[in-house]
């Protein structure tokens, strides 16, 4: 007799089957929870980074509005078009010469030696050789301007900018250090040389104002000239198309950035530079040095500039 209790053949083919179509349909759900799961996380991922590149550009934006007066042209101060303007239609520090440079002779900072010996010193404050330069022969520098018949001409340039995102720095730094050459002359090696001591690194955001300030304060600059370091002037400038033709805007801008802007310009044209202005670069009597050349002269070496200055003085004393 039949046993009813135990499932056919047919019946245990169809349960089996259900069990293996019920088994699909949890994989299938459970695929399509880790896909939900997947574009969740990949949507959250991506509003993530979002909203870090509207923060960075934001901050940009804000950064490059906070220091758009910080140079000659404002907001078009890093435009490939920008004229500078001439040195002589500036307002310049008081004891900068004609050529764009601040001289120091035993006559005094801002005053040209009675010798013909004229070391002039191309450099930009955000260049950081140029920081190792100064760690090398600041001494020697100002040691060779209290020497009879010479004169060291210190010739600051702000190329540089870009390299401090959005900030401005080389044009910052230069202001400030020409308001010091113009208020208070006395410290301006000084803090040239605290200004290279602290540089910020490039493509950096560089120092803030309040920075640049302490470094000054640190140097000896009186605080009645540091306030001055954030004074602006209003003035014109003209942006230069493709064709020639020039457009003439307004803006306002730091006290000294239209002469630094200028010396930068003037700089450019000089033959030195014929291949592009760089820094720091050393001429002496209009001819550069330490370049490599058969001159001898190593800057990277203490002394070595002294030393070859102090030769061609001595040459041109005898004659």
């Amino acid at each position: 007799m039949p046993n009813d209790s135990r499932a056919t053949k047919a019946q245990r083919q169809a349960a089996a089957r259900a069990r293996a179509t019920e088994l699909r349909r949890q994989q299938e759900r459970s695929a399509q929870r880790h896909r939900f799961i997947a574009i969740g996380v990949a949507v959250f991922v991506v509003l993530v980074i979002v909203a870090a590149v509207g923060i960075v550009l934001n901050q940009g934006h804000h950064t490059s509005v906070q220091y758009a007066s910080a140079a000659y042209g404002g907001p078009d101060s890093a435009n490939s078009g920008l004229v500078r303007p001439d040195l002589s239609a500036v307002q310049a520090p008081g004891i900068a010469n004609s050529t764009g440079g601040i001289p120091i002779s035993a006559n005094g900072v801002g005053k040209v030696g009675t010798g013909t010996t004229v070391l002039q010193v191309y450099f930009d404050l955000q260049c950081p050789v140029c920081a190792d330069f100064d760690s090398i022969n600041a001494a020697d520098l100002t040691a060779l301007a209290q020497e009879p018949g010479i004169t060291v001409v210190y010739q600051p340039l702000a190329f540089l900018d870009n390299y401090s995102k959005d900030t401005r720095y080389s044009s910052r730094a230069a202001n400030a250090l020409m308001t010091v050459a113009d208020q208070d002359p006395s410290h301006f090696t000084g803090f040239l040389t605290a200004l290279f001591k602290n540089q910020p690194a490039e493509n950096t955001a560089a120092k803030t104002d309040a920075q640049i300030a302490q470094v000054a304060l640190g140097a000896g600059v009186p605080q009645s000239v540091v306030n001055r370091f954030t004074t602006t002037i209003s003035g014109s400038y003209q942006l230069q198309d493709a064709t020639g033709a020039t457009t003439d805007n307004t803006g306002s801008w730091r006290t000294f950035s239209p002469w630094i802007a200028a010396a930068t310009g003037y700089a450019a044209t000089q033959p030195v530079f014929s291949s592009g202005v760089g820094t720091p670069t050393l001429v002496l009597n209009g001819t550069q040095i330490g370049a490599g050349g058969s001159d001898g002269v190593n800057w990277q070496s203490s002394g070595s500039l002294r030393s070859y200055v102090e030769k061609i003085a001595s040459q041109a004393a005898s004659q």
